[in-house]
């Protein structure tokens, strides 16, 4: 098994996915004969029809809409090759019981991701109800959720199986079902994410039967009891890791930096599975406040809990206050902005990870957190540029990366949020430029690149950013279609 961390790829001239009408070897080509995008073939990159594991007529017809919209023959390569990737390769799915059961990986990792699972399907919701196997797979990732946050609220990745893994020996309660058992705020925000906006979609409610209502008890008691209101260990959780890596393992024997109970979330980890700084997490704050009104929704109209739903929404309320109180800080470029970390003490850290939840993609969760808020406009003028510490500037572009995979490396994915969450087409037209010239000429988004050198890359296999990436470019030729038509 091969751990996210270290998985890295060297990318080199990955050009086996390109049949040239030219050749790019030897003498055929000259300065005088440039090559040009008209006297290149791009060939599909996806599995042959019979390998790929799951397939959607609904997907299929967009694909077909969309790419002839696209004027520049490499995006539509990368579109046909990026959007379908989590249904060609990631998706397992099953009947079982009578039931719908769909185990996804992430990709080049053969576990399953409470956040990476329901982001890696997020994009394809707007079609379950056009889609009926589409549909069924999705509530089969829906109920699989359920029964994962069941087994333990604190874990972030899963097993198919009770096959154990490579993290057996950390220091927490590992069982053979887990892959891994970070605790971060966002791995139970995703799934009420996706489940609330497959209701809203397909009406479709049969999913929250009782596995259902039980894990959400347990997300809502895992939220309270992370509040540590009694001090910084205050909690049945603890982790830590035989490492050499500090963002690996959690300091003060597995509890994190001292917090002050202020009504705020601890996440022990971030969206990177980096262990946090300090641990309220801002953004996985707010992503839970967005997350448990969605709950209380759920509550109020489906399963008819009108108890739990108003605790949903004290806790939100709670939470959603302090983030105002604490979370909030004045930085002496950029005046009132979202910090990344605090502490309740008043200490803060101004930065922010590629990883979402993050400060830049507030608006893409968060509906209550709109563009044109003044706190997220200061927020992301910091955000995207050199007073973030992990914005970085080379010879193949410019943007946000994080210590995850370290120093000097930029996520296409911060690309990606960074026009989702944008209205100006100039800045959405650049961030496009800039996700056809660093894909390595391999047709698909990775985890990150060198800011020098798009060819050296991490994660080959990223099947969350490829989709996000099929994701953009259906919101762009909704919105702004003059910008694939150039």
């Amino acid at each position: 098994m091969t751990s996210r961390r270290d998985f890295l790829r060297t990318g080199g001239m990955a050009l086996a996915g390109l049949a040239m009408g030219k050749s790019i070897f030897g003498n055929i080509l000259s300065p005088a004969s440039p090559l040009q995008p008209s006297d290149i073939t791009y060939v599909s990159k996806r599995p042959i029809l019979a390998k790929r594991n799951f397939t959607s007529k609904a997907v299929e017809e967009v694909i077909q809409k969309i790419k002839p919209k696209i004027k520049n023959p490499k995006l539509a390569w990368m579109f046909e090759n990026c959007y379908p990737n989590t249904l060609d390769t990631t998706v397992e799915f099953e009947m079982k019981n009578g039931r719908p059961n769909t185990f996804v990986i992430t990709g080049d990792i053969e576990a399953m991701w409470l956040r990476d699972s329901s982001a890696q399907v997020f994009p394809y919701l707007p079609l379950a109800s056009k889609d009926s196997q589409l549909s069924l797979m999705i509530e089969g990732i829906i109920r699989r959720q359920s029964w994962c946050i069941n087994l333990d609220p604190y874990a972030n990745a899963f097993n198919k199986g009770a096959t154990g893994s490579e993290w057996d020996k950390d220091h927490t309660k590992m069982i053979p079902e887990l892959h891994e058992r970070k605790w971060e705020i966002d791995s139970l925000c995703y799934p009420i994410r996706l489940a609330y906006h497959y209701w809203k979609i397909t009406g479709n409610t049969t999913m929250f039967d009782e596995t259902w209502k039980s894990a959400m008890k347990r997300v809502y008691e895992t939220f309270v009891e992370q509040q540590r209101k009694k001090g910084t260990m205050d909690t049945a959780y603890s982790f830590t890791r035989d490492t050499d890596k500090q963002s690996d393992t959690v300091l003060n024997k597995g509890f994190g930096s001292p917090v002050n109970p202020v009504g705020l979330i601890c996440s022990s980890f971030r969206p990177s599975d980096d262990s946090t700084l300090f641990s309220f997490l801002v953004p996985s704050n707010l992503f839970a406040v967005e997350s448990l009104n969605q709950l209380a929704e759920i509550s109020n109209k489906v399963t008819g809990d009108i108890s739990f739903a108003s605790k949903c929404k004290v806790l939100a309320k709670e939470v959603f206050l302090a983030v105002n109180q604490y979370g909030i800080a004045t930085h002496p470029k950029y005046g009132r902005v979202y910090a990344y970390e605090v502490d309740g003490f008043g200490g803060h850290v101004f930065m922010d990870d590629a990883n979402v939840p993050n400060l830049l993609g507030l608006p893409y969760l968060c509906s209550f957190i709109k563009i044109s808020d003044p706190i997220y406009k200061n927020t992301r003028r910091l955000v995207l540029g050199s007073d973030n510490p992990y914005f970085f500037k080379g010879k193949a572009a410019a943007g946000v990366g994080g210590p995850h995979v370290g120093l000097d490396w930029i996520w296409p994915m911060s690309f990606i949020m960074q026009a989702l969450t944008s209205t100006d087409e100039h800045e959405i037209g650049e961030c496009l430029q800039t996700l056809i010239r660093t894909d390595a000429e391999t047709g698909f988004m990775h985890e990150a690149f060198h800011k020098d050198d798009a060819m050296k890359f991490s994660r080959p296999w990223f099947a969350w950013a490829n989709t996000l990436f099929g994701e953009l470019i259906i919101k762009i030729a909704n919105e702004h279609q003059s910008l694939l038509s150039a």
